[in-house]
């Protein structure tokens, strides 16, 4: 059995340069073309070597009109040596046939390459900027909408950038060509065919703007329809569960009915273009084979030169018809590229630059006077003060919207304060490195969040180096020692899309493992047995013991009673902590928080 060569992949060797592509993207904001030229910075050799592949491999086309004018007029004027001209040309078309082969092969080598780095490039691009993106962008844009515009968007910018490189650049060489051709031989000619590009020019500008809009129309309307997809997919219990499968449908069809519109809109406009720009070249064409005729039978130019001239020609009006057909793809993907800048463009993102990172984390957390609001909504936290000590566990209770969840994201630095100052170990977060901090901070949320892979994977996520004995102890920390036993593959068994085939108990244990394993010094838990039957409420209740044990942990709980070992408990109300203390202590106040205890009791 042959071995396989491990050659280096093309699309790999050079990957593109994801900050420099940023720093293009806000320099050149609003010139697509421009940027799009960016995008193949790296890859201007291969685009180089591209053209001059072309060239020779498609010089037998270029050639043929010539060397079939030579044979006619050596023919027809009965020129003495016209058996010698006849195999001279033959000869040489059929050199530049033979040609073509290897060097099409370098051209599609050297094109797609170069396509092919750069789509996988705008990709990592996107992901390096969704990644870097505040939550609160997150929040506001539709998960389907982002789907979109990293795989259809970047998909039409590759179209895009084929059309440019093999059609548009193809296209270019052939009038060059003919062009040429035809000034060395008739300038009365030339002239002629220079009398129709004003045409094709006004044509093009005539529907230039009016096919952009509507490309711009349909592409938000799918981006729609695609973040509306996906929340569908994501109802389907909850259809199911309350009978609302028919009225789910019509909701989708409603919106699908509206993007085949906006695209009927688009074919039709496309469809106008394309037969007005027939038509007018076909009469052009049928002018060109007048006017050379009449020049034939004056005398003005051979027989052979009628055909040359009518070939080149055709050339000139399929090449400039092409163009202005492939009008409509280029402004779909130049409005690719723009959609692609809301994302690259975007300013907010998280600066962690030059701040400070801490070497170690005590997990000293102080709120001094903390104000916070979205954008000029009404204030959610206000004037809120709170001294958390190292490996300290404090739980925040209150009604639904009193700020419970926005405490937990100014911990973690998804949000910043609008007035006062979050402090960790005695430093302002808006002066630290919140990257480097969040290396020392664990979250489990309300509701697990597991991808496609094995148990082990998702345990280990983020640190494939931990050793078997730091998993095990992880795994028994977390209560997952019976579960992981009576597993097929253990720790090896797939989890499939968002764990469905795990309890809500189970899922919820290995998020706890998941954070156990980083070893962290603050520990976030977000209403973490909120949704659990009382048997996977106990399990979860000793492996968050486990898990909280020296390390500073912040709780917002749903069920009062899973608190009780908290070591003081802040009773949030109306942005404010208007009680705290521990268990026992608020209970004897009787308080706001033995109001909620008796409620839910």
């Amino acid at each position: 059995m042959k071995r396989k060569l491990n050659r280096p992949s093309p699309i790999a060797a050079k990957p593109l340069d994801e900050e420099a592509l940023l720093k293009a993207f806000y320099r050149w904001r609003g010139s697509p073309f421009i940027m799009l030229a960016h995008f193949y910075r790296s890859c201007w050799s291969r685009l180089v070597g591209s053209t001059v592949c072309f060239i020779i491999k498609h010089a037998y086309v270029w050639v043929l009109p010539i060397a079939t004018s030579n044979i006619i007029n050596a023919i027809t004027e009965n020129d003495p040596a016209a058996g010698r001209i006849i195999l001279w040309n033959a000869l040489l078309l059929i050199f530049l046939g033979i040609t073509n082969i290897p060097f099409n092969h370098l051209y599609s080598h050297f094109i797609s390459s170069s396509v092919r780095s750069v789509e996988a490039g705008l990709r990592s691009a996107l992901v390096h900027k969704l990644q870097r993106l505040s939550i609160a962008f997150h929040n506001r844009m539709q998960s389907g909408r982002l789907q979109s515009k990293i795989m259809r968007d970047v998909e039409a910018v590759e179209g895009l950038s084929r059309q440019v490189f093999e059609s548009v650049v193809s296209i270019v060489l052939n009038l060059i060509v003919s062009f040429s051709v035809t000034l060395s031989r008739s300038w009365i000619v030339f002239v002629f065919f220079i009398l129709t590009v004003p045409v094709a020019a006004i044509l093009i500008v005539a529907f230039r703007k009016v096919i952009g809009r509507r490309n711009a129309e349909f592409r938000i309307a799918m981006e729609e329809a695609s973040g509306q997809v996906m929340e569908m997919v994501e109802l389907v219990p909850v259809a199911r569960a309350h009978a609302l499968e028919r009225w789910e449908e019509r909701r989708m069809r409603k919106k699908l009915v509206e993007v085949a519109e906006s695209g009927y809109r688009v074919d039709l406009i496309q469809s106008f273009f394309g037969s007005m720009n027939w038509v007018t070249f076909q009469f052009f064409q049928l002018f060109c084979l007048i006017f050379t005729g009449v020049l034939a039978l004056n005398g003005k130019i051979t027989i052979g030169d009628v055909v040359l001239y009518q070939t080149y020609f055709g050339t000139i009006v399929n090449q400039v018809t092409t163009l202005i057909t492939l009008l409509p793809s280029i402004s779909k993907g130049l409005e690719s590229v723009t959609s692609i800048g809301d994302v690259l463009l975007s300013d907010e993102v998280e600066e962690n630059e030059g701040k400070k990172e801490l070497s170690e984390v005590r997990g000293e957390v102080i709120f001094e006077n903390v104000g916070f609001a979205y954008d000029s909504r009404k204030d959610i936290l206000k004037d809120l003060s709170l001294h958390v000590t190292p490996g300290e566990t404090i739980a925040f209770v209150g009604g639904s919207g009193a700020g419970k969840t926005t405490i937990l994201n100014l911990i973690i630095g998804f949000y910043k304060a609008t007035s006062g100052r979050v402090l960790v170990d005695g430093e302002d977060v808006n002066d630290l490195d919140m990257h480097a901090l969040r290396r020392h901070l664990a979250v489990v949320p309300q509701t697990s969040v597991l991808f496609s892979g094995t148990i082990r994977e998702n345990i280990t996520y983020g640190r494939p180096d931990v050793s078997e004995e730091e998993l095990a102890a992880a795994v028994e920390a977390a209560n997952l020692t019976d579960m992981i036993r009576d597993m097929p593959d253990g720790l090896d068994t797939l989890i499939s899309e968002h764990g469905a085939n795990l309890s809500g108990g189970q899922r919820q244990r290995i998020s706890i493992a998941r954070a156990i394993i980083r070893n962290p010094r603050i520990i976030v838990l977000d209403e973490a047995t909120s949704a659990l039957d009382s048997i996977s409420e106990q399990k979860i209740q000793t492996a968050i013991g486990n898990l909280v044990r020296g390390r500073t942990t912040f709780i917002v709980a749903h069920r009062l009673s899973t608190i009780r070992n908290a070591d003081r408990i802040a009773v949030i109300a109306d942005g404010r902590c208007v009680e705290m203390g521990s268990f026992e202590e608020l209970m004897e106040k009787k308080g706001a928080f033995y109001a909620l205890k008796k409620l839910q009791s």
